[in-house]
């Protein structure tokens, strides 16, 4: 069950990821190094007390050392010795309310990002989703059942920040429903050059006037936008 068979806390396969030096005569700190991924809030959230208790945590029970995060989503203490692993868990989960993450050939921590709670381009609250879905599988998340690691990402709209297609196996993206909305006088300004690219970012930089025909409607993989000269028109 443990992530190489090395070590773990009592009842959970994963979560801790043992790491041993090779020359521990040499280097007596560092004889254990194990790597130790918690679960991170949904949206990634955090308070700043909240903060203080897990560097406090690390600090005083580890290197000091964190990831915030991982490329899976955890929040990563870098380094501890093995005798510090339960008093770490005990810690986590009775003082601070938090749990381990998913490591080895488990279901891996899910992530999100921030969705509904701050973006205005979100189309599903994937905070939500992702808090369900973490609950839901805990069995899977914390003891390793599988040949290899599966992961899910919840993305609330396809820009993907949190690149559920290129970092996970199975992806969740939100995608709008009805009809494209549009503000057509942003969109006859923004060709007419009152609205700046960018919000202005390139102002120093002259590429010549947006040709909305040749950079957008001729651009369309699917061909379904025209522009007349003072309306944009998309066939959904």
């Amino acid at each position: 069950w443990k992530h190489g068979g090395i070590v773990g806390v009592f009842g959970y396969g994963g979560g801790v990821i043992g790491r041993y030096c090779d020359q521990p005569e040499m280097f007596p700190a560092v004889a254990h190094f194990h790597t130790i991924r918690i679960n991170q809030p949904s949206g990634k959230y955090y308070t700043t007390e909240y903060l203080e208790q897990l560097a406090d945590l690390c600090e005083g029970r580890g290197s000091g050392i964190t990831n915030m995060h991982g490329s899976t989503g955890d929040i990563v203490f870098l380094g501890s010795h093995t005798p510090q692993l339960e008093e770490i868990f005990w810690e986590l989960t009775h003082n601070i309310n938090q749990d381990l993450g998913g490591s080895g050939g488990n279901l891996r921590t899910p992530s999100a990002c921030l969705g509904m709670s701050r973006c205005e381009y979100a189309c599903i609250d994937t905070q939500a989703i992702c808090h369900y879905m973490t609950n839901e599988y805990q069995d899977e998340l914390h003891r390793p059942a599988f040949p290899y690691k599966f992961k899910f990402k919840f993305d609330g709209c396809p820009n993907c920040c949190v690149a559920s297609i290129a970092r996970s196996d199975l992806s969740f993206i939100g995608t709008w429903k009805d009809d494209i909305r549009m503000d057509q006088e942003a969109v006859k300004a923004y060709v007419g050059g009152e609205l700046k690219s960018n919000g202005g970012a390139h102002a120093g930089r002259d590429w010549g006037p947006f040709d909305i025909q040749k950079e957008v409607v001729d651009l369309c993989p699917g061909e379904c936008m025209a522009w007349d000269g003072s309306k944009l028109a998309i066939d959904n």
